[in-house]
């Protein structure tokens, strides 16, 4: 079973930095894409960053020039850098990784969520 531990989060003042590391492990074959979501007390869940196994990249329009996603393919790990963090970055902020096992079976797996809480 594919497993994600997310590390990271924790309370940083507006204007401040935190970067969130993601790390999977299991029975992993490859891994495709990899992606960061959050989610704010009384909002939905959105996709905040995501990467491609090809290095291209996404984001919300709300991180863009702020937020930073990378992968380390050697280590199965997605990170999120994230800079000028701003008090309604305040969310859970979950991993999602999709891939395929040794077994030749897909996976779509979501990391335990870690909070990141902005100060103003």
């Amino acid at each position: 079973q594919v497993q994600l531990v997310e590390s990271g989060g924790g309370l940083v003042q507006a204007g401040g930095s935190l970067r969130l590391s993601c790390a999977a492990s299991g029975p992993i074959s490859s891994i495709n894409d990899m992606g960061w979501y959050r989610q704010a007390p009384g909002k939905q869940r959105e996709l905040v960053a995501g990467i491609t196994n090809g290095g291209g990249t996404n984001y919300v329009d709300s991180v863009k020039g702020r937020f930073t996603i990378s992968r380390d393919n050697s280590k199965n790990t997605v990170y999120l850098q994230m800079n000028s963090l701003k008090p309604e970055d305040t969310a859970v902020y979950y991993c999602n990784l999709k891939g395929r096992t040794f077994y030749f079976q897909t996976f779509n797996a979501w990391g335990q969520g870690t909070l990141v809480t902005v100060s103003s």
